[in-house]
């Protein structure tokens, strides 16, 4: 079974061609994956958590979604994606569902191209942000293939070293703090974690886009807040008047 050849990988981005180890099926799916995976990661790292949102604020051409938000001027904003970790899994697995769907395909494929005798049973995609990584698992996925010998693989995951998980828990943080007081002090974070970068850019009209920065891999997240806003020229008059 220690086939190994050629492969055509089609994606969205450019035809990568690659050595295809009949023994490693996992790493096929890994490299076939990987890049979707970052592309996904990265579109909703810049758009607050959601590949496309409804509820955002415009910010240098990308729609940044509003993780708290009042329409009102004066109150506390109200908490919209209080699952965020879950909420960004689920983005993930959305997105990239067509392109697994894809990448099996072109593996009993490229089996069966070398006289293979290959079955796929397709179970279900899960994603984890965990520490330092996000991880996909395609569980109950069984793939049987079969020449002179049969061999059966049953543990597939992709795996994309990646701080999301610790920027959305700051992210949760400071959510907490625009919507219990309104604000958020930002240097507290910068103090206790190095590494990191944070932003706070006030908008004229309320709303406030933070921008978390991971200063070693420059990896961001970044989202809006719009609490305890001022109405339009608050202050202008007693000035003018002075």
């Amino acid at each position: 079974m220690g086939s190994l050849f050629l492969f055509t990988c089609w994606s969205q981005g450019p035809e990568q061609e690659q050595f295809f180890d009949a023994t490693n099926p996992t790493g096929f799916i890994q490299t076939c994956l990987e890049e979707e995976i970052e592309s996904a990661v990265e579109t909703l790292s810049l758009q607050g958590g959601t590949i496309e949102p409804e509820h955002y604020f415009l910010y240098q051409d990308n729609k940044i979604e509003y993780l708290c938000y009042t329409a009102e001027y004066y109150k506390t904003c109200s908490v919209q994606r209080p699952l965020l970790k879950q909420h960004i899994e689920s983005e993930i697995m959305e997105d990239i569902s067509e392109e697994v769907e894809s990448c099996f395909n072109n593996l009993l494929e490229n089996y069966r191209n070398e006289r293979y005798t290959a079955n796929l049973e397709r179970g279900k995609t899960t994603v984890e942000l965990l520490p330092k990584r996000i991880v996909t698992n395609f569980n109950d996925y069984v793939l049987t293939v079969s020449k002179a010998e049969t061999a059966r693989y049953d543990s597939f995951s992709v795996l994309l070293n990646n701080n999301l998980y610790e920027l959305t828990s700051i992210a949760n943080s400071i959510i907490e703090w625009e919507s219990n007081y309104g604000d958020a002090e930002t240097t507290i974070y910068m103090t206790y974690y190095k590494d990191l970068k944070v932003e706070k850019k006030k908008q004229e009209e309320g709303t406030t886009v933070y921008i978390l920065t991971d200063r070693n891999t420059e990896n961001k997240f970044q989202f809006a807040s719009r609490s305890v806003a001022w109405p339009p020229g608050y202050g202008v008059e007693g000035v003018a008047a002075a």
